[in-house]
């Protein structure tokens, strides 16, 4: 097996912009499996750099310490010159993911120690019996009972029996947990009793992190709030580690700016905010991503976007109308529900170190399992022996089969070939090319499902959408995932394989706030909906005031949660930023909305406010993307010419083009290949490219 020393990877991109005075320098870095990227942005000069340093999943903070110097270094610049530090991490999704979290303990109501084990009785697949529910992270045995109650109104049915919480504490000193997790019954109504249990056990376990509930999740349905907080718990310590680590680093360098970290919901907040809640940290990267499409999808003019990220393991797919990205409330990560605010993600298993197989009734099968970075595909020689998707794109010379990374990793082109044939051709009975693109038919079919299911399953129009690919991998499969959706424009930024990074310096600063209310949406009950929209917006305020945002840059909006009474899910309606519509106004708004979502209305029925929702924005300053030179024609663009397979010609001679020479606003007639550090993009024949005067690749198809 060869050996693949690490490697700095960096591409300069030169825009067309005018110094405006002081150096100012942003920089966005998004800490991944593999590799840790980096964007920087020159404010004053409009120059963007893309570059890529190896992970170090022992500390993720020596990648990033070791990219901030090598840029600091390159580009010659002070502390005092770095005004802005975004960074994004997937720390607390591998944490959970790989269950190398804290040891975890959960203090609760009594009789509710298993409601964490019980969850909502559903099988992850009614009929696979093989497939169980995760282990709680709070084992049994970590996990105690208090006495005390509260109703659901918020009164008080049972004293807290202070005795017990210190007994508990004692026990939790013996059994040395690293974190508690909190979570009483109501406390989202009146949160006086997790409160006290929390100074109590801060006294006897000055050491340890404690997760209140409350605090996490003041929301009702006790399952979904006890799991977020305890997997808060669980990550918590780690991420505390690490980020004292970042901030160590970070300052060691010279840079005054603090670095904030992007969060589940697309925006930032301050290291202070991720010791409280790392839990909203399990969709950063992913999040940012999609936030930065929004704003190329602006630039671009195409306010209607559906994201496809595709990586090494898994493809990400959002969606974005009229420019605002989608959120959701609920998600799983890593199989655990986790109930807090954040872009609506859709994540299935296929990417570019996806394995395919013939399964024991002689299907083809691609994925979910992935051979990841190490050992990865064949054609890498790193010590993979089983086909992945990669290796199809090697055989039909879709990908460079002598190098990629611009010639910093070596391809091994026929080992890919003879284990394709060994493995999948031959068992089929199929030729070699078939066998590949069969491959490629069967992962694009996967990608396409879930394309639809954030579009057309929710009843969007997918031909008014443009697909906007990015991730090492997306640009190979977007040209005929787009042709078998029905898509008619492809968006693919600069870079795409450092997207999420470029999209941490488009984020703001940005919190969510949640109070569960349980009113009636009735003339005598309203005034309390605008009583709770005034007392979250004061918490949004003193955050933001916390986080430093000027008065100036706040912005406010709310939503409510409501639903028919006697419905289990609620509708959230969104608020004109924090004003309360009236009454009648809001019925009729709620009642086209159940129609939109459940196509019917239930008139007459009571309807009942479950939440108020208040979104706390803080505006960041950011250089808006400039516009770039480009190459001086396309034949001085052409890399070289090789033999490359489509399902419509078979093999064909194809120009590869290098993506940064290419000249602006010049169609690109397909068959083509377009390659640059951190992926390529296939042209399929009769499809028209052509790079913007921003830099994006804008593909359209036509066949």
């Amino acid at each position: 097996m060869a050996h693949v020393a690490p490697v700095f990877l960096e591409i300069r991109v030169t825009q067309n912009a005018s110094a405006t005075g002081a150096r100012r320098y942003r920089v966005g870095f998004d800490v991944g499996g593999t590799f840790t990227d980096f964007t920087l942005l020159a404010e004053h000069s409009g120059e963007l750099h893309y570059f890529k340093v190896p992970s170090t999943p022992h500390d993720p903070s020596e990648a990033i310490q070791t990219g901030l110097a090598h840029l600091m270094q390159a580009h010659d610049i002070a502390g005092s010159e770095l005004v802005h530090v975004g960074h994004g991490t997937t720390v607390a999704t591998n944490m959970v993911i790989e269950r190398r979290g804290s040891r975890c303990a959960l203090v609760t109501t009594r009789g509710f120690r298993d409601v964490l084990e019980i969850a909502r009785q559903t099988r992850p697949h009614l009929y696979d019996y093989n497939v169980t529910k995760p282990a709680p992270l709070a084992p049994r045995e970590l996990r105690f009972e208090i006495t005390e109650r509260v109703a659901a109104d918020g009164t008080v049915l049972q004293a807290l029996d202070e005795a017990e919480v210190i007994a508990v504490a004692q026990q939790l000193v013996e059994a040395k947990v690293e974190a508690v997790a909190i979570c009483f019954m109501h406390s989202y109504r009146n949160p006086t009793h997790e409160q006290r249990t929390r100074d109590i056990l801060a006294q006897y376990l000055p050491d340890v992190y404690l997760s209140v509930s409350s605090e996490i999740l003041p929301e009702f349905r006790e399952y979904e709030r006890m799991s977020t907080t305890t997997l808060n718990a669980y990550v918590g310590p780690r991420m505390a580690s690490y980020m004292r680590n970042l901030v160590s680093s970070v300052r060691d360098m010279g840079v005054t700016t603090p670095p904030t970290t992007v969060h589940s919901n697309g925006g930032l907040m301050s290291v202070e905010a991720v010791l409280t809640a790392p839990v909203r940290t399990c969709v950063s990267g992913p999040a940012a991503g999609v936030i930065g499409a929004a704003e190329l999808g602006r630039v671009a003019g195409t306010p209607n976007l559906i994201t496809f990220d595709v990586g090494g393991t898994s493809t990400d797919v959002s969606l974005i109308a009229d420019l605002q990205p989608l959120f959701t409330s609920s998600r799983l990560v890593a199989d655990y529900p986790v109930k807090t605010q954040m872009v609506d993600v859709h994540v299935i298993g296929a990417g570019g170190g996806s394995i395919a197989r013939i399964d024991d009734a002689g299907a083809l099968k691609v994925g979910p399992q992935s051979a990841g970075a190490v050992p990865g595909p064949i054609a890498y020689n790193r010590g993979g022996t089983i086909v992945t998707i990669t290796d199809a794109h090697v055989v039909l010379g879709r990908l460079n089969p002598v190098s990629l990374l611009e010639g910093r990793m070596a391809v091994y082109a026929e080992q890919a070939r003879d284990a394709m044939r060994k493995q999948i051709a031959e068992p089929l009975g199929l030729s070699l090319e078939d066998a590949a693109y069969g491959i490629l038919r069967i992962a694009n079919s996967n990608m396409a499902r879930a394309v639809r299911a954030v579009s057309t399953e929710r009843g969007h129009d997918i031909r008014q959408f443009a697909l906007c690919s990015f991730g090492g991998a997306g640009g190979l499969h977007a040209a005929e995932l787009a042709r078998d959706c029905g898509i008619t424009t492809l968006l693919i930024p600069q870079e795409p394989g450092t997207m999420c990074a470029r999209g941490i310096l488009l984020s703001d600063i940005s919190m969510d706030f949640v109070q569960t209310l349980m009113a009636h949406a009735t003339d005598t009950q309203w005034s309390t909906v605008q009583q709770a929209l005034d007392a979250l917006a004061e918490r949004a305020r003193e955050w933001l005031d916390g986080e430093g945002v000027a008065a100036s840059n706040q912005r406010l909006s709310a939503v409510i949660d409501a639903r028919y009474q006697g419905q289990n899910f609620e509708i959230p309606i969104p608020l004109d930023g924090m004003t309360l519509m009236q009454l009648e106004t809001f019925l009729a708004t709620f009642r086209n909305a159940h129609v939109r979502e459940y196509g019917y209305d239930a008139e007459g029925r009571l309807v009942e406010i479950v939440n108020c929702r208040v979104r706390a924005v803080g505006i960041v300053p950011r250089a808006p993307l400039a516009k770039v030179a480009g190459g001086t024609s396309l034949e001085s663009a052409i890399k070289e010419r090789r033999q490359v397979y489509f399902e419509q010609t078979g093999w064909v001679d194809t120009p590869i083009y290098r993506r940064a020479a290419l000249p602006v606003e010049t169609p690109i007639q397909g068959p083509a290949i377009i390659e640059e550090m951190s992926s390529t993009t296939v042209v399929l024949p009769q499809q028209v490219a052509q790079a913007d005067q921003y830099g994006n690749l804008i593909i359209n198809l036509h066949a």
